[in-house]
């Protein structure tokens, strides 16, 4: 392989490990197949067809892979789901949605370097004996969608798609599906729905996994590109040489996004565990902005539940001792993140500075999942709306301390009552926002704000009721 040099200005930092995005900003390197086999490109594949399908899996699964679209499910595990016996088709889908706001690293492997994740997708293909497979996109990637498009068409000339993959005996055939633009279609299910052409809605579980019953009632596997683009990884390494670095429950390289109020945002790859939240944003982002502190941190995407950066927590030594941290002592993997009340989801990390509204940062969060409800089931449809109307109430100073309370009520009476983990994901902000920074809600009230009428009917309701100040 060629020496690989960077674009001016878009070098990897020191401390990561560039894998998946080993060919991203790289000099002189381009989306096309050319570029790709010329730097060992699907040689990998050619390694994976030598095996058996089940061998394959089996590596998958030795390797600990998580999965890298939020939830960190198992990628073995979820692959030896598909039922024993099965006369049915099997599908494999790539979530390619990416719709998780503070979540931009996907699109980039798709712009530049989408032969990596067409070389995944037809190993975990091969694996689970697929031979039908879906890229899902979302409709604001217009210009992936050509390069993606361009993609497979090259590698079906080249013959890595279509009949008698390689020789043996393999068939593939892969589609690029474009989405209409929802953050629903980020579920699996409701993936699968938009794909089916119906409404995008959740389906009611169990079967808790599409791949039991999924894409027109068969078997389907639902992975996302950074995922796939580890299945390349770790056939690669070897499974267990790829379980043996980083985290021990999350291994192998992860993906951040860094936004907001640090002073170089961006993309970094490290390897899952080796730097904690400081090394991060002091070390490789450079630290806040000048004359600024770091206030709060939303570590996986804007569903995650915010952290406060002076808030103490509790860590645990090595002989069992209990000792106090702050979020900056956390290590970037996705059981430590998850031990302090959040979770790394999909990587994207929003960094706030002491110049920033915590109840306006909140509204700004309530305005996108409110809209963006599909409307199935009541907790969601109208407690989405209500989150917002509270919430604007109280950055607007119209709202009464009660309104604070009544606001984290209704995230509460959502939390654990939606068909999916969409209502539940939309009310964790709520929660977490009202919880740790309460006194600034609280701030933006009035007392005497309980007594005023919050619409015209409540306003004609009570003309005779109250004095109008």
């Amino acid at each position: 392989m060629s020496e690989i040099t960077y674009k001016p200005g878009k070098e990897p930092h020191p401390r990561e490990t560039r894998r998946i995005f080993r060919n991203i900003d790289r000099k002189g390197y381009d989306p096309s197949i050319k570029c790709f086999i010329k730097d060992g490109g699907y040689e990998t594949l050619k390694k994976a067809m030598e095996m058996e399908p089940a061998a394959v899996t089996e590596e998958v699964k030795k390797s600990g892979l998580r999965g890298r679209g939020g939830a960190g499910f198992p990628t073995g595990v979820k692959w030896t789901f598909i039922p024993k016996g099965n006369t049915k088709p099997v599908y494999v889908v790539c979530n390619c949605d990416e719709s998780e706001p503070g979540t931009f690293k996907d699109r980039f492997v798709v712009h530049q370097d989408p032969h990596q994740l067409i070389e995944g997708m037809i190993i975990a293909c091969y694996a689970v004996q697929a031979h039908y497979g879906v890229i899902y996109m979302r409709e604001e990637f217009p210009e992936a969608a050509k390069i993606m498009q361009k993609a497979l068409k090259e590698a079906e000339e080249a013959g890595f798609l279509g009949e008698n993959i390689l020789g043996k005996g393999y068939d593939l055939k892969i589609i690029l599906h474009r989405g209409a633009g929802a953050y629903i279609c980020g579920e699996e299910t409701g993936l699968i729905n938009s794909i089916e052409g119906v409404r995008p809605y959740q389906r009611i579980k169990p079967p808790f996994f599409p791949a039991a019953i999924g894409l027109y009632g068969c078997p389907t596997i639902v992975n996302n590109v950074e995922s796939l683009c580890q299945v390349r990884q770790v056939l690669m390494r070897g499974g267990e040489a790829y379980a043996a670095e980083g985290a021990q429950r999350s291994p192998g390289t992860r993906i951040i996004g860094v936004s907001g109020d640090v002073k170089r945002p961006g993309y970094y790859e490290i390897i899952s565990g080796s730097m904690t939240f400081g090394e991060l944003l002091y070390d490789v982002c450079g630290g806040p902005k000048r004359g600024r502190k770091f206030k709060a941190i939303i570590p996986g995407g804007a569903s995650a539940k915010v952290m406060r950066c002076d808030e103490v927590l509790k860590g645990r030594n090595s002989d069992g001792s209990v000792r106090a941290m702050s979020i900056f002592d956390v290590p970037l993997d996705l059981d430590s993140i998850a031990q302090h009340g959040s979770m790394s989801g999909s990587g994207g990390i929003i960094v706030m500075d002491d110049s920033r509204s915590m109840p306006k940062m909140l509204n700004n969060l309530n305005r996108f999942y409110a809209w963006e409800s599909c409307g199935q089931c009541s907790p969601c449809r109208e407690g989405n709306p209500w989150m917002l109307k509270l919430s604007t109430r109280i950055c607007e100073g119209k709202g009464s301390p009660e309104d604070v309370d009544l606001l984290k009520s209704v995230a509460d009476n959502i939390c654990g009552r939606t068909v999916c983990a969409f209502g539940e994901a939309c009310s964790w902000p709520t929660q977490a926002f009202v919880t740790k920074f309460r006194e600034e809600f609280l701030a933006l009230t009035k007392p005497i704000n309980a007594l005023k009428p919050h619409s015209e009917e409540s306003k004609e309701a009570r003309k005779f009721l109250t004095r109008e100040d």
